[in-house]
């Protein structure tokens, strides 16, 4: 089983919290994908999928999310036995939107079949946590309740 590590992004923040993800999963067989350039095709039931997405505007997905996300719409692939964990970005003073970019994604992928495991990580930009360091934690804690430690 392998590690699929997405991110979707507007700003690159998105892509270094995934680098920093991958890194605390080092001990895994992980790859790290741009949105942007992932076929949803290409996902697999046997590999483990996280996603990194942020939110953007009115709690829109980001630039770098709308071109995986539109893929799915089109091609609906039937994503069932493909489990995933989701770790968001946003800024609660949106307390409308606050986090939705991840859960646009998380939501489309369980309409394909897709169960989404664990809990889904939100970090918010008001706080004085590093986003880096709170993926790092969240994806530790994935990995011991989901992969096997």
């Amino acid at each position: 089983m392998g590690v699929v590590v997405l991110y979707g992004s507007e700003t690159g923040t998105c892509e270094l919290v995934a680098d920093n993800v991958v890194d605390a999963l080092s001990s895994y067989d992980t790859s790290l994908y741009d949105m942007m350039e992932f076929d949803p095709e290409d996902l697999d039931s046997d590999d483990f999928l996280i996603v990194v997405c942020s939110t953007y505007g009115d709690g829109e997905l980001p630039t770098g999310a709308e071109p995986f996300y539109e893929a799915l719409c089109d091609e609906e692939p039937d994503l069932a036995g493909l489990r995933f964990a989701t770790f968001g970005l946003g800024d609660s003073i949106y307390e409308e939107t606050f986090n939705r970019g991840g859960e646009i994604i998380s939501e489309k992928l369980t309409e394909l079949g897709a169960k989404q495991v664990g809990e889904h990580g939100r970090h918010d930009a008001s706080s004085s946590v590093r986003p880096k360091d709170q993926a790092q934690e969240w994806a530790k804690k994935i990995a011991d309740e989901f992969l096997g430690g």
